[in-house]
């Protein structure tokens, strides 16, 4: 009688739906007979160290292609800060006979300095928006980071232009790589992913800094070839960024992408999905952008979010009051139209939800405001009406509906309406 036949086989993986397959037992009586898959498991192993715990179905489908071309912007920088740090050693001195150590020091101090007081003024004006426009930000403080390049190589010239360099690059590529790093985590696996892109910016590092050092080698002396190389990079540079960051399919709600969903629900009856509007949504800031023609209608660009009531002269106080004791006197927000814009002042006790709640109805108005006097009323019939099912159809699509990305709410207001309508 012969033994029985079994066959035992060995998976590697976290995800279930990509598992590799290692090894194959087979076990006739007591005989056992071993097929391993090395090279299987050894390549999967070496790409265990540069990728998520169960890529790819642990992270967002935008992961790889933003990864693939954020290596290669930040190789080309790479290379490129070689060629502006040989010429920025060469601007305080190093190599020079008259040149002392003291004075080399003292400049690169400097240099540090302006760009640490940079990062902290940056941080104190614009690091609200880091989290909302975080394809904006990163976008415009890399073309900042090709400006502070640029001033290096120019520096042996003009020796001060270095030091106007580099000032926020850090800092915000820092908070949005951080805010990208929430996106891209399906498993709640966000540290994991952090690690993961540190071993690959270390990888393009070094191949970055080998090729900077062979490429200043062999352009050394030749400043036209220098200035070739440098601009080639830095064109190549600016290239991957936009890919990168135009790849993003974010699905957070911001000022912009709001802007964009509700007048189209408005018009359709039907809610984009986040990969429609990531192709329609602004990477620059509008002033940058100016000079092409918007494909949408920017209502966000009319809603004053989170205005200080003593900004607001007599009369628009009085406005004020009478719409907090008519149309708003059991909200959390007050709508305040003033000339071409929406101002919205929250309520002291006004949640997340409110907020998102008060923007939309804020760009419902805005939509309205120079076809009818009664907008008030209108808007507020239209939200009664479909606001509820405008979020359950963004949910459906893929949004994230729990809040809107937004500058910090710094300002609000209480109010208690008596027999004189006062606004406190």
């Amino acid at each position: 009688m012969e033994p029985e036949t079994s066959v035992i086989e060995e998976w590697n993986g976290s995800a279930s739906s990509k598992l590799t397959k290692t090894a194959t037992f087979t076990v006739a009586g007591a005989t056992v007979r071993k097929s391993s898959l090395r090279f299987n498991h050894l390549s999967r192993r070496i790409l265990d160290a540069f990728v998520p715990e169960g890529f790819p179905g642990s992270v967002t489908p935008d992961y790889v292609p933003f990864q693939i071309w954020d290596s290669l912007q930040g190789l080309s920088t790479y290379v490129r800060t070689m060629l502006s740090t040989q010429a920025l050693l060469s601007a305080i001195g190093v190599g020079e006979k008259s040149a002392t150590v003291i004075g080399a020091t003292f400049q690169w101090f400097l240099r540090d300095l302006t760009g640490m007081l940079g990062g902290v003024l940056f941080t104190f004006y614009r690091g609200a928006d880091l989290d909302s426009n975080a394809k904006m930000c990163r976008l415009v403080t890399d073309l900042m980071n090709d400006l502070g390049m640029l001033m290096d190589l120019l520096s042996p010239l003009y020796a001060w232009e270095a030091y106007h360099d580099h000032s926020v690059t850090g800092v915000a590529s820092g908070a949005t790589r951080a805010a990208l790093t929430q996106h891209f985590a399906l498993q709640n696996n966000a540290a994991d992913i952090s690690a993961k892109e540190g071993s690959q910016e270390t990888l393009a590092t070094m191949f970055g800094m080998a090729l900077g050092m062979l490429l200043a080698h062999i352009t050394m002396g030749h400043s036209m070839a220098i200035w070739f190389c440098f601009l080639s990079l830095t064109v190549f540079h600016m290239y991957a960024n936009y890919r990168a960051v135009r790849c993003l399919t974010l699905s957070t709600l911001n000022c912009e992408r709001s802007s964009i969903l509700l007048p189209h629900y408005i018009k359709t009856g039907q809610v984009l999905s986040p990969k429609e509007v990531s192709l329609m949504e602004h990477i620059l800031p509008l002033w940058m952008s100016s000079w092409m023609t918007s494909r949408v209608e920017n209502l966000g660009a009319r809603v004053r979010l989170s205005v200080r009531i003593s900004s607001l002269n007599n009369d628009e106080v009085v406005d004020l009051s009478r719409l907090a004791s008519s149309y708003y006197n059991k909200g959390m927000y007050i709508l305040l139209p003033r000339k071409s814009f929406v101002d919205v002042i929250m309520h002291r006790d006004s949640t997340a939800a409110d907020i998102l709640l008060a923007f939309m109805h804020a760009l419902v108005l805005a939509k309205l405001d120079d076809k009818n006097q009664s907008m008030h009323i209108q808007s507020q019939l239209w939200m009664d009406k479909n606001y509820q099912d405008f979020l359950l159809m963004l949910r459906s699509s893929g949004w994230r509906t729990e809040r809107l990305l937004s500058p910090s709410i710094a300002w609000k207001a209480n109010w208690s309406i008596d027999s004189s309508d006062k606004v406190e």
